[in-house]
This record gives structure tokens, sequence and C-alpha cells, in this order.
């Protein structure tokens, strides 16, 4: 047993070989077809979703605020509900999480791409997803973290190693690429009079600060992951 936790150990630990470069380009294409055609991304959204919220949760335990639960919804919408001070830096953290975690995770991702820790970068993925798993709080946002987390875990225990490379660079490639087009929807309906109580104007009310100028932050934090991130990526 102890040569068993050993291996795995070592395992997760170690380092892999950089894909080629070709699996590298394929898996970017790939998550560019799971973003732009509007028929996949409502379903591709709900990993976006669960980043999304797992942000909002995890910034408001680091704030020191009480995390009541998650819910994720099949319409790719979701609710983290935490307990607090209704102001002040926790508060405005927790807020601005949602947004920019998804291309943040991708830009750490991407870093451990980098220096080749494939294994890891799926074990991290797990222990997040069972993390949150604690506090979704309905039915659609257990099935979709479950079915999340046990994908990841299949392709880290019993994928080979190509496998393991393809799964882990497109996810990456998806939080970098995705991380703009849920601002640009955000803008859409906020232009129309919808999202009244978004992130961005629960921002503006906290800070003072217009939610116009809160949705250009997060257009930024997304495009800057999205370079930096891929330029790791490919090796520049």
């Amino acid at each position: 047993m102890n040569h068993s936790i050993s291996d795995v150990w070592q395992r997760v630990l170690g380092t892999q070989p950089d894909p080629p470069r070709w699996l590298v380009l394929a898996c970017a294409g790939a998550a560019l077809l799971a973003i732009l055609p509007h028929p996949v991304w409502r379903l591709s959204r709900n990993v976006v979703t669960i980043a999304h919220e797992g942000g909002h949760g995890l910034i408001a335990l680091l704030t020191g605020r009480r995390l009541a639960g998650i819910r994720l919804h099949s319409d790719t919408s979701g609710l983290t509900v935490s307990a607090g001070r209704p102001h002040g830096l926790g508060m405005i953290l927790t807020a601005a999480a949602g947004y920019t975690a998804p291309p943040l995770l991708g830009l750490g991702g991407a870093a451990l791409l980098a220096t080749g820790h494939i294994t890891a970068l799926l074990w991290i993925s797990i222990a997040l997803l069972v993390a949150m798993l604690i506090k979704i709080r309905n039915a659609f946002g257990l099935l979709s973290v479950l079915v999340t987390g046990a994908a990841c875990f299949a392709v880290s225990w019993y994928g080979s190693a190509r496998l393991q490379a393809g799964f882990a660079y497109l996810g990456v490639w998806f939080l970098l690429l995705a991380g703009v087009r849920p601002v640009l929807e955000l803008q859409r309906k906020r232009r129309y009079g919808g999202a009244r109580d978004s992130d961005a104007d629960q921002l503006a009310r906290l800070t003072g600060v217009g939610a116009l100028l809160w949705v250009a932050l997060f257009v930024v934090v997304a495009l800057v992951c999205l370079l930096t991130g891929g330029s790791q990526l490919l090796g520049y």
C-alpha cells in the first residue's frame, strides 16, 4: 500500500513531456469550436459557470465570509450566497471574483502546463471540484460538478500520457478563450435593461465606480490572461 501511495504521489508531482505542437494547436482549435457556435456554447458554458461561481465561493472564504451555498442552473446561470459584512473589501473582492475566475484559472493552468505538470493540473482540478461539491445546494449543480470531476479523474487515472495532455490543454485553452464571451454577453444584457443585479452592477453600488468600468476591467483581465497564458502554452 505504501508503495502504491508513493507511486501515485510521484505520478502527481512529477513532470510529463511536452506534447507535440500540433496537439497544442489542435486543442486551441477545439476550444474555439466549443465557444463560438451558439448551440455548443449553451452546453460548454456550464464549465465557465462552475469556474465563475467557484471563484465567488473561494474568495468569499479567503476574505473571511461564510459561504452558505452555491447553485448552478441548467440555463448556465449560477448563484453563490455568502454571509458577512454587506460592504467592504471582502464583499468587493468576492463580487469581482466571478468573471475573472475562469481566465485566471486558465492562466494558472497554463503556468503548470508550461512546466510539464500535466497530471498535477488534473488532480488540482479534481481537488477544487471536490471542495466545491460540498457547498453545492441543488441537483443540477451537483450533477454538473460530479460529471466534470469524474471526467478529470478518469483521464488522469486511466488515460494515456497523450490523452492526459490533450484533455489538460483543451481545458486550459477553453478557460483562457472563454473568458471574454460571458462578459460581452453580460454587457449586451445590460444594454437592453437586463442583468440589473449583475456582478458589475453590484460592484458599482459597492464602490461608486461605474458598472461599465467594471465590465471593461473584466475584459482586460480576460485578454491579458489569454495573451500571457496562450504564449506559455505555445512556448513563447
